[in-house]
């Protein structure tokens, strides 16, 4: 096996490991931050962590994850192959919720987040889900 794919194999699941903390995290966030009152110094510093957690780790970890998961699909002809579709579009769905919570952060960001902290408990489960299947799907190929 080449050298090459395997180091963009490492960055790939780093990439991931990353992604997932951070999209497993903020959700976490969120159920804190509405229960802390607008104006307050913690709803303040909630506004800071999600940022930071969004824009630091969060949104370049995903980038990376795409980057050098094609890239490894590339290497070894998965493009083809069934269970690459399914987890591309799984990893597609992942992306799409990534970037609703982004939305939520701009939303707790201006103090108009209408969401309870009972749905963003329910909401953390969606990645899970996700990273679940896509798992089954890398290992277990069954297609």
């Amino acid at each position: 096996m080449d050298n090459l794919y395997l180091w963009i194999k490492a960055i790939h699941v780093i990439s991931i490991i990353a992604w997932m903390a951070a999209i497993l995290y903020l959700p976490r966030l969120f159920v804190y931050h509405v229960a802390a009152p607008v104006g307050s110094d913690q709803s303040e510093t909630f506004k800071v962590m999600e940022r930071r957690l969004l824009k630091a780790i969060m949104t370049p970890a995903m980038i990376s994850s795409w980057i050098f998961g094609l890239w490894a699909a590339f290497e070894i002809g998965a493009f083809s192959q069934g269970w690459f579709h399914a987890k591309l579009l799984l990893v597609v769905l992942m992306s799409a919720a990534h970037g609703y919570l982004a939305v939520c952060v701009k939303k707790f960001a201006r103090d108009e987040n209408t969401k309870s902290g009972k749905f963003y408990r329910i909401l953390n489960e969606v990645p899970t889900l996700f990273m679940v299947l896509i798992v089954i799907l890398v290992i277990v190929q069954p297609f």
